[in-house]
């Protein structure tokens, strides 16, 4: 078996001055930024589910440690430093789902949760053989990228904004429906869109309160707030 191929360097006195506080707000601040752009302090306490008081004192104190920089704004954002821890943890955390799912049969709210638990006690060595194991996937279950890979799809769109009988194929659920809405992942799971479904919306019609989509012949109603948490390949701008 060849050996498992090396993550990025980073420095390892990096891997001892992280506390699980600085982890954990790295990969939430990766995580709000790429889904909805600025980070504020008010949506990182609503995402962490503490008061906004304690939110700005520990990113204070983040930022005195150099892990995240904080803008005349408010808004936050990584450092270097900080990028590099938010992006391994986030490695670990996709390729515990991956694993969870492909080879042990979780169903996909399950595999977030269980990876949740498991991520911190998870070595950058037992990483490197969990992605040569699985074959070095792109992305976790949900389509969203493995930190370092290349994605595995072309330009995406939400499926809210997918024009009618237009064919297309799930690529990625938003990580605000993983983290805020885990039943959400269960009944997509249920209704059949998983990343790879062929989906087409059958009709647009702004009085609808759901958006009536096809999911291999049979229409699904789904909420607009929800088809914007989904992403689709439409079938003319496929990767080749």
């Amino acid at each position: 078996m060849a050996p498992p191929a090396a993550h990025p360097s980073h420095d390892a006195q990096d891997d001892h001055a992280a506390s699980d506080t600085a982890r954990h707000y790295a990969e939430t601040i990766f995580y709000i930024r790429f889904e909805e752009g600025r980070v504020r302090p008010g949506r990182l306490a609503d995402w962490l589910g503490v008061r906004p008081p304690t939110v700005t004192a520990t990113l204070q104190r983040l930022a005195r440690d150099g892990w995240v920089a904080i803008d005349t704004d408010r808004s936050v954002s990584l450092t270097p430093r900080g990028e590099d821890l938010a992006e391994r943890v986030v490695r670990v955390h996709r390729l515990l789902e991956r694993w969870l799912t492909d080879v042990l049969g979780f169903d996909w709210a399950s595999a977030d949760a269980e990876a949740q638990r498991l991520a911190p006690g998870v070595s950058e060595l037992v990483a490197d053989r969990l992605d040569e194991s699985l074959n070095r996937p792109a992305t976790c279950p949900h389509g969203n990228l493995i930190p370092g890979r290349e994605a595995p799809y072309g330009q995406l769109v939400a499926l809210a904004d997918l024009a009618p009988d237009t064919p297309a194929r799930v690529r990625r659920v938003s990580e605000v429906a993983e983290h805020d809405a885990p039943d959400l992942l269960r009944q997509l799971d249920a209704y059949g869109l998983v990343t790879g479904a062929a989906v087409a919306v059958a009709i647009a019609d702004a009085s609808l309160q759901a958006i009536p989509v096809d999911v291999g012949g049979t229409i699904r109603p789904i909420g607009t707030a929800i088809g914007r948490l989904i992403w689709v390949e439409p079938a003319s701008t496929s990767a080749s």
